[in-house]
């Protein structure tokens, strides 16, 4: 005897006309524009493949360090993927701390 899976019938449909729903919310929630550029957000994967949940705080490391050595292009390169990661920490580091070192 075979088994077959199929959907409920939708006599009492659950789901919102999408019409309505844009005029309740006309931009995703999860949508905050450009942000980051490109370039970044394929840099930030990548660093997240390698060093997974902990990915932004190696970027804010890394930023950190640059900003020490007085390296501000290399600053503002893990701060941005730092930001594409973790908006929050990118913003405690911020690009002060990239242009007062340099």
């Amino acid at each position: 005897m075979s088994i077959r899976f199929a959907a409920p019938p939708s006599t009492n449909p659950v789901r919102m006309a999408p019409d309505v729903v844009r005029n309740v919310r006309p931009i995703a929630a999860n949508d905050d524009g450009d942000l980051v550029g490109d370039v970044h957000i394929h840099a930030a994967l990548r660093h997240f493949a390698k060093y997974g949940i902990a990915a932004a705080q190696h970027a804010r490391e890394q930023a950190i360090a640059a900003s020490d050595a007085g390296d501000r292009e290399t600053c503002e390169w893990w701060l941005e993927i730092c930001r594409a990661l973790d908006r929050r920490m990118a913003r405690a580091i911020d690009r002060k701390n990239c242009t007062e070192s340099a």
